[in-house]
C-alpha cells in the first residue's frame, strides 16, 4: 500500500494531508493546519519576512517528521500567492528542499500557477459532491488571493480566475484598525468589487448550479453560523449555508475586534485578526452568486487543494 503526503503553504497557513491508497480506495490518515503567516508584509515589501520563513520552517520540519513516522512514499508541496510575489523566495525554497529531501531526495516546494491552483482546488472541493449537482462554482478563499472555478464533476473546467484579494491582503492593505473603521470597510468593499468585476468578465458564473466554498475563512464561518462549541470538521464538511444567515454573521465578524472574534471557540487565534477581511470577500462572492446565477446558498467543503494534490499523486502512481 502506498502513502502520499500533500502540503499546501499559502499566505496565512501551512497544511498537511497524508493519505494511503488501499484496495478499497484512498484513506485519510492525518490532516493538520498551522497558522504561520508566511505572507505577512509581502504585499507592502515584496519580500518574505525572515521571521515568517522561520515559523514556516518549524512547522514544515514537524510535518516531515510526521511523514517519516507514517512512511510516506511520495510528497508534493505547493506554495501559492505569497511566494509567487516575493523577491527573496529562493531562501524559502532552499529551506523546503533541505527538509523535503528527507522524504524525496532533491524535492522542493513548487510555485504553481493560478490556473493549476484552481484546477487542484476544484478537484478536491467537489470530490464528495454528487455529479448531478454540477456545474459547480468553487470559491477558494485564501490569504492573498481567491480562486473562482466553474466546472463539471469530471474535472472539466469551464472557466477560472485568480483574483488578488484575500483575508490577509485586505487586512494588511486596507482594514488595519481593530476593529476596522466604517471607512476602511467601505474602501475594502470597493477594492473587492473591482476584482469581482473581473471575475464576472472571465468566469461563466451563470452556468453554475451549485456554489462551493472552501479554505479556512469559509469553514470557520460555517462553524460560527452553526454555533458549534468547537471546530468540528465533520459538522462543517458539506454543510449548506443560507445567504441571509451568512450576511448576518459576516456583518457581525466585520464589526468585531480581533479579541472578540478570538473569544469564539471555533476561531483559530491566528485567524482572528484577518477573518474580517475574509468576510468582506465572502459577502461579495455570495452577492455575485445571487445576481449571476440566482443562488441563495453555498456548500462548504473541508476538502480542497490538498485533496486535489493527493489525487494527482495517485494518478502518477497507478
Amino acid at each position: 500500500m502506498t502513502r502520499f503526503a500533500a502540503v499546501d503553504c499559502g499566505t496565512n497557513s501551512i497544511r498537511l494531508l497524508i493519505s494511503e491508497l488501499t484496495t478499497d480506495g484512498l484513506q485519510e490518515l492525518t490532516r493538520d493546519n498551522k497558522i504561520v503567516r508566511l505572507g505577512k508584509g509581502v504585499d507592502a515589501t515584496g519580500q518574505l519576512d525572515p521571521e515568517s520563513i522561520a515559523r514556516t520552517r518549524v512547522a514544515l520540519e514537524e510535518y516531515v517528521q510526521v511523514m517519516e513516522e507514517y512512511g510516506v512514499d511520495a510528497v508534493r508541496m505547493v506554495a501559492t500567492s505569497a511566494t509567487r510575489d516575493a523577491s527573496n523566495r529562493e531562501e524559502f525554497f532552499a529551506m523546503t528542499r533541505e527538509l523535503l529531501s528527507r522524504i524525496q531526495p532533491g524535492y522542493q516546494a513548487e510555485v504553481i500557477s493560478g490556473e493549476e491552483e484552481a484546477s487542484l482546488s476544484f478537484r478536491g472541493a467537489v470530490a464528495d459532491l454528487p455529479a448531478d449537482q454540477g456545474p459547480f462554482c468553487v470559491i477558494d478563499l485564501g490569504g492573498g488571493s481567491t480562486e473562482f472555478i466553474v466546472g463539471e464533476h469530471n474535472g472539466e473546467i469551464l472557466g477560472s480566475h485568480s483574483a488578488q484579494m484575500g483575508c490577509v491582503r485586505l487586512t494588511e492593505r486596507i482594514m488595519r484598525s481593530d476593529p476596522p473603521t466604517p471607512t476602511e470597510v467601505e474602501i475594502a468593499r470597493d477594492y473587492v468589487a473591482e476584482r469581482i468585476a473581473d471575475v464576472k468578465k472571465i468566469v461563466p458564473i451563470a452556468k453554475a448550479k451549485t456554489f462551493v466554498g472552501c479554505a479556512g475563512t469559509f469553514t470557520t464561518i460555517s462553524a460560527w453560523v452553526q454555533g458549534l462549541e468547537s471546530y468540528d470538521r465533520n459538522a462543517i464538511h458539506l454543510s449548506v449555508l443560507n445567504f441571509d444567515a451568512l450576511r448576518v454573521v459576516t456583518d457581525e465578524i466585520i464589526s468585531e475586534s480581533a479579541a472578540q472574534r478570538a473569544s469564539n471557540p471555533v476561531v483559530d487565534i491566528g485567524r482572528a485578526d484577518v477573518i474580517g477581511g475574509g468576510s468582506v470577500v465572502v459577502q461579495a462572492t455570495i452577492k455575485l452568486a445571487a445576481e449571476e446565477a440566482g443562488a441563495n446558498s453555498i456548500v462548504i467543503s473541508e476538502k480542497d487543494i490538498l485533496d486535489g494534490l493527493i489525487l494527482g499523486l495517485v494518478d502518477q502512481h497507478i
